[in-house]
């Protein structure tokens, strides 16, 4: 097949790139130019930008292609100036969205069924914590109407894997490897009892490749196996724990968000910790193990020169807060 994927140099979009190239399609790229990535041989690149409407996308040309993949649709006008040029010259429009575009994120299990938020009424607003999952409705809406039964919709659980710049699953890989060294204990929230979930973005590629092929329209959840926070550290190595509840952190100024990936159980946005694939594993999502995804990201990072987000002085400073506290964190054996 003949691909054209709208982004395709950084993270998730790379990833999909490789994989429709290891399958044996044709791919090009519509990108603005500003990350000079390694991509594989005969990737044809085009430059251009969707901000600035039809113009933005002259590079196209009156080409067609047998389907679209929009990985970096952010913004409804982005997405309307894509869909638009693209309506009658590709026969299926993929569009990688969000499981942040539940209007109940707290609820468990998350299914596609689930209601959505209200879309953005701002086409042009800024991506924020609070304005991106109102966004992708909104641009969820414009694919779907452009395409009807031609709109696949992808909702990606937090991606993991090999080039992840975000540095949010890179983490405890990373800490735990530090344990290893003699770097211990490793400061976790909550009790190991709490949960993480995230797909591997070679999963998700990989995914995408087939629903493509198989010009599968629907909308699918795409996440991974839903871990306990102790069989996770566990399965990276960590051997000794120090757990701390959420009140202790907050009792001496570190919040929960302070640690990637967690997101209490039963808190608002605890259902997204508990996302239903069923569907996208229906469809041949093939899940990676964890272990395997957690080794691979670590080993890509050893050169990537990216900084922890929980920094070795961060943690120690509230660990040593906790137990000037008198609350040192009790340390239950792993599983």
């Amino acid at each position: 097949m003949d691909i054209l994927i709208l982004g395709g140099t950084r993270f998730v979009g790379r990833h999909i790139v490789e994989a429709f190239v290891a399958a044996g399609h044709r791919v090009t790229v519509l990108t603005r130019g500003q990350t000079d990535a390694e991509l594989p041989a005969g990737v044809e690149r085009l430059t251009g930008d969707r901000d600035e409407g039809p113009a933005g996308l002259a590079a196209l040309g009156a080409r067609r292609w047998d389907a679209c993949v929009d990985v970096s649709g952010y913004q409804p006008r982005q997405v309307r100036a894509s869909t638009h040029a693209l309506r009658d010259r590709v026969g299926q429009y993929v569009f990688v969205s969000t499981v942040s575009v539940y209007a109940e994120p707290g609820r468990e299990v998350v299914r596609e069924t689930d209601p959505l938020l209200p879309p953005c009424p701002d086409e042009a607003a800024p991506v924020t914590g609070d304005t991106y999952g109102p966004l992708k409705v909104a641009c969820e809406a414009l694919v779907e109407a452009a395409f009807p039964g031609a709109a696949t919709i992808l909702r990606p659980q937090i991606v993991a894997g090999p080039e992840d710049y975000t540095r949010r699953t890179l983490y405890w890989p990373e800490r735990a490897a530090r344990a290893g060294a003699g770097e211990t204990p490793v400061l976790a929230p909550g009790d190991g009892q709490d949960f993480v979930q995230v797909i591997d973005a070679r999963d998700l590629a990989r995914l995408t490749v087939r629903l493509t092929g198989a010009r599968r329209p629907g909308i699918f959840n795409v996440a991974g196996p839903r871990l306990s926070w102790a069989d996770f550290l566990g399965l990276l190595g960590a051997a000794e724990v120090r757990w701390a509840s959420v009140a202790d952190l907050e009792a001496v100024g570190a919040g929960p968000q302070e640690f990637p990936l967690f997101i209490p159980r039963g808190s608002a946005q605890g259902g997204l910790m508990a996302v239903d694939a069923a569907a996208a594993l229906a469809a041949g999502l093939v899940l990676t193990d964890p272990a395997v995804t957690a080794a691979d990201t670590l080993a890509w990072s050893r050169n990537a020169g990216l900084l922890p987000l929980l920094t070795p002085a961060r943690e120690a400073e509230v660990l040593a807060a906790l137990e000037a506290r008198g609350q040192e964190p009790e340390a239950p054996g792993l599983p």
